[in-house]
């Protein structure tokens, strides 16, 4: 292949070459037919295929051919199941090769900075690993199928307002540890065929021609040899991007940007070195999608619906059960409230809209679950397709609740509040669905409410309710995977993979998001997410990792391969964890690493590692976690690098980010002694913190303090030591009196630092 791409490239003309940097339509790559150079399709993703149908107007709702719709990002990461995120992944490739679309647009692996951006329901997680391992799964999975994925869109795209000219600035410690390393674990680990960029801008330079983004760190830094392409309609200047390290422009640009290419190799602007490289990552591309591609490669949709159907089990929270009033009683009088039981609100708009093979209603599965389906009553109680609160509906609706043993709200975020293109304002449920809440709750106690929402929402209402079950958007079979947690026949495993804070106001970029005009700063740094109401001290509504289960868990054994490793080494983390309740279940075991000291701001506890284990009634098993030099380490700017402070760090287990259930310590031993540089402008402080005092320097501070007349024997001592502290080495000569000269201070200098 390597030679026979070599020879191509040899064959091609100028203007062919510079034709294979954009699409030759919307969805397809370029074909040239006389080198056999062939054409291949990409289609949106990332929880179901989205082929437009023949003719198709782009982003029509309806106009794709159907296909499993699987859970949105928001629900998979909820599920910490690395195995079941594969395994969609490969439902979706077959798919993909059975209609003929060799690379599959996402998983979008963008970090949820504010709950207000209106595409967070196709992200996985505030949480930089927890979202690379997701998404890593989901491109092994749809990529062991011949079908390449597109890892996006890289990087900062985390609102929608002004999203195709804003500037997300952000300093280079906030960037490396929570922006680039949602795609980083991801790149490295699963190695996705394309990556595409955003439509904003990162610190002033477009994302589509921004080479630090795109060549600096992607290509050279972490390795990746696979094609870029831009997201559609985002390249601003096309050789600029070509130069930057942008391979595909899409989609067509009626030969327009393919002229400007052409143009500046001839001008010499462009090194047709740098047109050849791009033009063999997507001769690369193309080849391998069409040798890739299945004859008659078909798919089961009844197998993929019941695949979706336990994905969407796993990704749904229970987020409180009061009294264990679930898993209800299958003989039981249930009120089943709300429009969206009926009409559900299963995905999220915009270009990852799919058409389902087939739709769950959940009143008609819960309807299958009872004994006898007169035990099952409905009223609507709202409109969904506006906010207008109903008397009559109401009324019908409380009406119903009285009679039952059991009410069953379904509530949540029509399709009006999120989708792609804008960002919400506020938290808050529809009013009528607020209403609806209320006066439910008002002559029925034994209240459940269902949400269905792509990211979180405010619950002034959460203390009427006896359990909450978050269904996030579920995808086709939602409506199946409720009813199977509602009466215990799937044991509720999902935890959040964001926090619910209490109100929007808690949240770290409130002050911040979405920016003014086309200037959007990241200045909460690396406090995103549970980082910040950690470090605050904060209490959410509901914590990063927070999920019920049917039964519980006891964590004990926690044992530490080495109480003291030097940073290269790797610590063995093991934890046993058993099954104490009378039914099987899963647990996510989360780990966290808190660096007791540091010289810098760093959050209370970040996640590094994760594992989901299935354990039958009795049962206990040991979970092992490896952790690795990164596990501890932050990014120094200085350094260009990841750097690890010796000191000691608490390995914390946890069943969330609030509920740790066992700790250890251990001490790191630094590879790297920083060498401080120290000048006149250093403060005294820095200087007796991190060089050893010798003689020299504490008889010239013993000299400044008897001739500077500034500290007297009556001066309390902890004052004196805060003024010496952040006294610059340079006043000790300027306020000695002449008691000390600048040849001392040069003397000085060179010492602590030759030291």
């Amino acid at each position: 292949m390597e030679q026979s791409i070599e020879r191509i490239l040899t064959q091609l003309t100028l203007e062919e070459k510079a034709s294979l940097c954009s699409g030759q339509d919307f969805w397809r790559l370029k074909e040239i037919s006389r080198l056999g150079i062939p054409s291949i399709r990409m289609a949106d993703g990332p929880h179901g295929l989205r082929k437009e149908a023949e003719n198709a107007d782009y982003l029509a709702a309806g106009q794709s051919l159907p296909a499993t719709c699987f859970p949105s990002a928001a629900g998979l990461a909820c599920t910490w199941n690395r195995t079941l995120i594969r395994q969609m992944g490969e439902a979706l490739g077959k798919e993909c090769q059975a209609e003929g679309v060799s690379v599959l647009l996402g998983p979008g692996a963008n970090i949820k900075r504010s709950p207000l951006c209106g595409r967070n329901f196709e992200y996985f997680s505030e949480d930089p690993y927890l979202s690379s391992e997701m998404a890593a799964s989901h491109i092994e999975g749809v990529q062991s199928q011949g079908v390449g994925t597109s890892l996006k869109h890289f990087a900062l795209n985390n609102q929608e307002y002004r999203k195709m000219t804003v500037d997300a600035v952000a300093d280079e410690r906030t960037l490396r540890e929570i922006y680039l390393a949602s795609f980083e674990g991801a790149v490295k680990k699963a190695r996705p065929w394309t990556v595409m960029t955003a439509y904003n801008r990162v610190n002033g330079e477009y994302c589509a021609e921004n080479k630090r983004l795109l060549t600096d760190i992607l290509r050279e830094e972490w390795g990746y040899e696979g094609a870029v392409i831009s997201d559609w309609g985002a390249v601003n200047e096309r050789v600029d991007g070509l130069l930057a390290g942008l391979d595909l422009e899409m989609p067509f640009n009626l030969g327009e940007g393919d002229a400007k290419i052409v143009q500046a190799v001839q001008s010499g602007e462009l090194p047709e070195e740098q047109l050849d490289r791009a033009v063999k990552v997507l001769l690369e591309l193309a080849f391998k999608g069409h040798a890739a591609k299945r004859e008659q490669a078909s798919f089961d949709p009844g197998g993929h619906h019941d695949l979706a159907r336990k994905v969407a089990a796993e990704s749904m929270v229970l987020l409180r059960n009061e009294q264990g009033i679930l898993p209800l009683s299958k003989e039981a009088s249930i009120a089943v409230i709300g429009g969206f039981a009926r009409r559900p609100r299963f995905q999220g708009g915009g270009s990852s809209h799919i058409v389902p093979t087939r739709l769950d209603i959940a009143y008609e599965e819960i309807g299958r679950k009872v004994k006898d389906p007169a035990q099952i009553t409905y009223a609507q109680g709202y409109r969904p397709d506006d906010d207008e609160i109903d008397a009559a509906l109401l009324a019908e609706a409380a009406e119903a609740a009285a009679k039952a043993e059991v009410a069953v709200i379904f509530a949540g975020l029509p399709d009006r509040y999120e989708t792609e293109g804008y960002d919400r304002s506020h938290l808050r449920l529809p009013g009528n669905h607020l209403r609806l809440i209320e006066e439910v709750a008002k002559v029925q106690s034994n209240l459940v409410v269902v949400l269905s929402n792509g990211s979180p929402v405010e619950m002034p209402w959460i203390g009427q309710t006896r359990a909450v079950l978050e269904a996030y958007l579920g995808g086709q079979a939602a409506g199946g995977a409720v009813a199977d947690l509602l009466f215990g026949d799937a044991n509720p495993s999902g935890k959040l993979a964001e926090t619910f804070p209490a109100a929007l106001e808690h949240n770290p970029s409130y002050l911040f998001f979405p920016g003014e005009k086309d200037r959007a700063e990241y200045k909460e740094g690396v406090f995103v997410g549970y980082r910040y109401y950690d470090a605050k001290a904060l209490e959410p509504l509901f914590p990063f990792g927070h999920g019920l289960s049917y039964t519980r868990f006891e964590y004990s054994g926690l044992t530490l391969s080495s109480s003291r490793i030097r940073e290269h080494e790797t610590l063995t983390v093991s934890v046993r964890i058993k099954n104490a309740g009378e039914v099987a279940g899963k647990e996510i075991v989360q780990l966290y690493v808190s660096d007791r000291e540091a010289s810098v701001a760093r959050p209370p506890k970040e996640l590094k590692g994760f594992e989901k284990l299935e354990l039958q009634p009795g049962e206990e098993k040991t979970v092992i976690f490896e952790l690795n030099k990164r596990a501890f380490a932050y990014y120094d700017v200085e350094l260009g690098g990841w750097h690890v402070e010796s000191g000691f760090f608490d390995i914390l287990i946890g069943r969330s980010s609030r509920d740790i259930a066992a700790a250890e310590a251990v001490y790191v031993e630094s590879a790297v002694k920083l060498k401080p540089s120290f000048t006149r402008n250093s403060t005294l402080g820095d200087l007796l913190a991190k060089a050893a005092p010798d003689p020299l320097t504490l008889a010239l501070i013993e000299q400044f303090k008897l001739n500077s007349g500034i500290f007297p024997e009556d001066k309390p001592a902890d004052i004196a030591a805060a003024d010496l502290h952040f006294l610059p080495l340079r006043a000790l000569v300027s306020l000695s009196k002449g008691g000390l000269r600048e040849e001392d201070m040069e003397v000085l200098l060179t010492r602590v630092n030759k030291s």
